[in-house]
């Protein structure tokens, strides 16, 4: 196998507390090193949801160490997905890149009960997108 990645993802919500966060450590975590994972977010929070890292601990996945960074015009213009959750009008656009935006509920303020349909929904979604990228590499 390859050490290149076949493709490089940036995650973006507005807190890179929870939705992105969880979603980068899905795609780390079932890629295999396959895929680059990148996630930030317009108004980054002090540090991850306590909520989104015990719901990630409970499937093996552990996010605690990961902290919430800024969303740079580099990120996305290293990236070749780039996929919004909730982000608003803060990320910027540019041409070529692949735009997905993934409606999911905002886990922030919520208990780990609350958090978990949001977890196994974006597990669903990360699960598809590797199965997408690895359709992109075979071409």
């Amino acid at each position: 196998m390859s050490s290149t990645p076949l493709a490089s993802v940036l995650f973006v919500c507005i807190h890179n507390a929870g939705r992105s966060q969880m979603a980068a450590g899905f795609l780390s975590h079932l890629a295999g090193g396959r895929v680059e994972v990148r996630s930030a977010g317009s108004v980054p929070a002090d540090q991850v949801n306590p909520a989104a890292v015990e719901a990630m601990r409970e499937l093996g996945i552990d996010i605690s160490e990961q902290k919430p960074k800024v969303l740079t015009t580099e990120a996305v213009q290293a990236s070749d997905y780039v996929i919004t959750m909730g982000c608003g009008d803060a990320c910027p656009i540019f041409p070529g890149k692949k735009y997905l935006d993934w409606a999911l509920e905002d886990p922030a303020g919520k208990g780990v009960e609350s958090v978990r349909p949001i977890r196994d929904e974006i597990k669903t979604r990360i699960e598809a997108l590797i199965a997408e990228i690895d359709a992109e590499a075979a071409k």
